[in-house]
Formats: C-alpha cells, sequence, structure tokens
C-alpha cells in the first residue's frame, strides 16, 4: 500500500509479539470481513500469518474491510454464509487452519429484536457448525470463539461479572451469545476435554469483551458510529440512554488479550481451555453520556442530546461491568490505554478518513503499531521482547 511503512525492522520488531506464534502459521478467521475481524486480520498480517476469511459480504457501507482494503493482505477468503454448514466445514478442509477466531455473528442487540430467529441460527448454529468443522479438520490446534459481555445473565447489579457467572441474556442477541457459551462449553467437555488433548490436539477457548469502539466501526446504534455520522453532518448527537454504564475499550485492548491467549493456547495445550473476560480496568466503566462528550471534545465541535429517548420501546441493559482479575493474573495480560486515549485514537482515525487520498490501511496498521509500541514501553509481556522468548 502506498505510504505504508514497511522496513524489515519494523516488520521484525512485530513478528517477535506473542512469543513469535502466529508467524507462517495459516490463520482462518471467521467474520473477517466485520469491524473487529478487520483489524484482526489486519494486525495476524503484520504478525506474519497467512490470514484466512469466511464471512458474509462486509456488513455495513461505508465499511473498515473495504475502506482499509484489507482483502489484500489476505492469503484467501471466501464470501460465506456459518449458517451453510457444508460449506464451511469444506472452506475449513481446504484452507487446514492451524488456529481459527471465530467472530462471525450477528451482533447488534435491536436488530435482534427486529431479527431473532436469524440471530439465534447465526450466533448459536453458526458456532456449532464450526466446532464441527474443527473437529473434522485434524490441522487445527487452537480454536477461540468470540462471544460477548452480554453472554452473562445481567442482574442490573453494580458488580462486575466474573467468568463462572451464569449465562442468559433478556434479549435475542444477549441470550444468543449466551447460549453460545454454552455450545463451547458442551463441545469442549463432550470432544475437546483439556484432559484429552493428547488425543483430539484442539485448545479451545471462548472469549467475552466489553463495548469496543475504534476507527471503522459504521454499524447502526452504535454510539460511536452514531457520533461520528451526526457530527459530520454537524447535527446533535441523539443519545437513547446517556447514564447506561458500559465497560468502554479500544478494538484493540480485546484483540490483544485474544491474540495471547491463542498464543498460550498454541504452547501449553491443556492449560487455558476455558471462558475469558477481555474488558478495561474499572475506570473505563463510564456512562454513555461521558463518551459523547469525549467524542465531541476530540472532535473540536458538536454537542450532544436526549431528544428522542426509546428506551422503553426496547430493553437494553444499564449496568454492565466485566471482572477481568482472571486475565490479570493468570495470563499477565492488561490493558493499555484509558477511555479517553481510546476515544482520541478512534476520532483521530476518523479524521484521518475524511481528508482526500488517505491510505486507511496505512492508518489503521499505523495505530496498531503505535498501540503495541505503547505496550511494549509498559512492559506489558505480549508486545516485549522479553515475553516473545
Amino acid at each position: 500500500m502506498a505510504g505504508r511503512p514497511s522496513t524489515v525492522e519494523s516488520m521484525v520488531s512485530m513478528q517477535h509479539q506473542f512469543n513469535s506464534v502466529f508467524q507462517d502459521k495459516r490463520i482462518l478467521v471467521t467474520g473477517h470481513t466485520g469491524f473487529k475481524g478487520s483489524w484482526l486480520s489486519l494486525w495476524l498480517s503484520e504478525l506474519g500469518a497467512d490470514v484466512y476469511g469466511y464471512a458474509l459480504e462486509a456488513p455495513t457501507n461505508p465499511s473498515l474491510f473495504e475502506d482499509a482494503e484489507v482483502s489484500s493482505v489476505l492469503a484467501g477468503h471466501e464470501i460465506g454464509d456459518v449458517r451453510d454448514r457444508e460449506n464451511l466445514k469444506a472452506y475449513v478442509e481446504k484452507v487446514q487452519p492451524q488456529i481459527v477466531f471465530h467472530l462471525a455473528a450477528q451482533p447488534l442487540v435491536r436488530l435482534s429484536y427486529d431479527e431473532p430467529a436469524e440471530t439465534f441460527e447465526t450466533n448459536v448454529m453458526g458456532t456449532v457448525n464450526l466446532l464441527e468443522a474443527v473437529r473434522h479438520v485434524s490441522s487445527v490446534k487452537v480454536c477461540q470463539v468470540i462471544t460477548s459481555d452480554k453472554c452473562y445473565e445481567n442482574r442490573e447489579w453494580v458488580y462486575a461479572y466474573r467468568e463462572n457467572d451464569p449465562m442468559g441474556g433478556y434479549d435475542p442477541y444477549s441470550n444468543s451469545k449466551g447460549c453460545s457459551e454454552l455450545v463451547v462449553s458442551s463441545y469442549r467437555q463432550s470432544f475437546f476435554h483439556p484432559d484429552r488433548i493428547a488425543e483430539h490436539g484442539v485448545s479451545l477457548s471462548s472469549v467475552r469483551a466489553g463495548n469496543v469502539i475504534g476507527g471503522g466501526d459504521w454499524a447502526v446504534d452504535r454510539i460511536i458510529p452514531d457520533c461520528i455520522r451526526a457530527l459530520e453532518k454537524s447535527t446533535p448527537i441523539n443519545i437513547r440512554n446517556p447514564h447506561a454504564v458500559r465497560p468502554w475499550q479500544h478494538v484493540l485492548e480485546p484483540l490483544s488479550g485474544y491474540l495471547w491467549l491463542a498464543a498460550k493456547q498454541y504452547l501449553e495445550p491443556g492449560s487455558y481451555e476455558e471462558g475469558w473476560n477481555f474488558g478495561p480496568g474499572g475506570v473505563g466503566n463510564v456512562p454513555v453520556s461521558d463518551i459523547a462528550t469525549t467524542v465531541v471534545k476530540a472532535w473540536g465541535s458538536g454537542s450532544w442530546a436526549c431528544e428522542h429517548p426509546d428506551i422503553d420501546k426496547v430493553h437494553e441493559a444499564r449496568f454492565l461491568k466485566l471482572d477481568i482479575t482472571k486475565a490479570n493474573d493468570l495470563l499477565e495480560w492488561h490493558p493499555v490505554n484509558s477511555v479517553k486515549d481510546a476515544i482520541e485514537a478512534t476520532v483521530a482515525w476518523y479524521l484521518s478518513r475524511s481528508r482526500d487520498s488517505v491510505d486507511l490501511q496505512s492508518v489503521t496498521i499505523d495505530q496498531i503499531r503505535a498501540y503495541s509500541e505503547k505496550a511494549a514501553r509498559l512492559g506489558i509481556c505480549w508486545a516485549t521482547r522479553k515475553g516473545g522468548q
């Protein structure tokens, strides 16, 4: 890509991350055309992986997948539906991946009220279909199913949810993610038990993240895209539920957790086959109103209001926090950025997009590198040479 730094030194500094596990590995990312999937695919490519994707067409227009020309870094990809079991299985057999990240999903709470059956089919049976494919493809050593912080039975309390709290979910989306977690648990016990990993060879985990923000997200009914659309039109940002508290984090935070966990799974099979939370520290649990205020400040103009609240039309949780003690202690994984840093990086990406002839792949990769360098300066294990040995 034009304008993208590609020195040998910079590539080596990236590829030593995560114990160099991903270098020259065949990696399958389902949902690679989505927001998180696009960021993950670009990062894996920078780590020296041969990245393959399986997903529907990019779910939004515009999309990060198109803007950042993610397809140009892929070793191959197929446009397909995870509900199509035979096609998905055939593609996994074709790719023969060593590591699988399953992100393909219907990711929106409010859309799940309009399309409940499709939401359950995609999020639950899509997971079943993926695990069935993994069960019959011997190349797979690590499989990681990405669900959501909303998989927990939300009791609207101020306490953070831990990995051993009950699964649940009020709305179809949240419930489907709880069901997906139960599917993973069943397959782990039935087919991929850690005690028998020498027989089946697959390390299976699930991961749950907080409310993820970052450049290139254009989904409807999400706070950052809603803010950007309003700011670009110089209209006030309309906030549905300004007092709702969520665990906000930049997209690179949970992705670093997913990658580090997958590296540990690959190097120490039989030790990490569980569910894991990757969220911000306690200061990252803030109300929507604070997010909108910080976005406006970073943008340099604009305002927000709660002019047309519709929280009574469909149920959305008011309080949701994740406990990340387990990842802190057992993986030595820690967040790198504050919420303010996350918002500033996110707004900077969108402002870059507004400039003519900008190379958004380079902008995105530069943010990955800046995040990685900051993590290394802080001594975060996955980013340091000590952690890469």
